[in-house]
């Protein structure tokens, strides 16, 4: 895959802050609400967040070096 799928990891990448944002949110307001657990929709918004991160690094051009 070539820097042609760049426009597209770009949007995920946007989409995916702001999942984050949201998951964030509920967070705070789990908090000030005294809840002691997190809250199912933050679960399943960090769920989605880390598909999405997948999905960005599956569009990921591929390289020969080694990390």
């Amino acid at each position: 895959m070539t820097d042609e799928y760049e426009g597209l990891r770009e949007k995920l990448r946007m989409i995916s802050d702001e999942i984050a944002d949201l998951a964030m949110s509920d967070i705070r307001n789990s908090i000030e609400e005294g809840q002691k657990k997190t809250s199912d929709m933050e679960k399943k918004l960090t769920r989605a967040r880390r598909s999405i991160e997948k999905a960005i690094h599956l569009l990921e051009p591929e390289t020969d070096e080694f990390m």
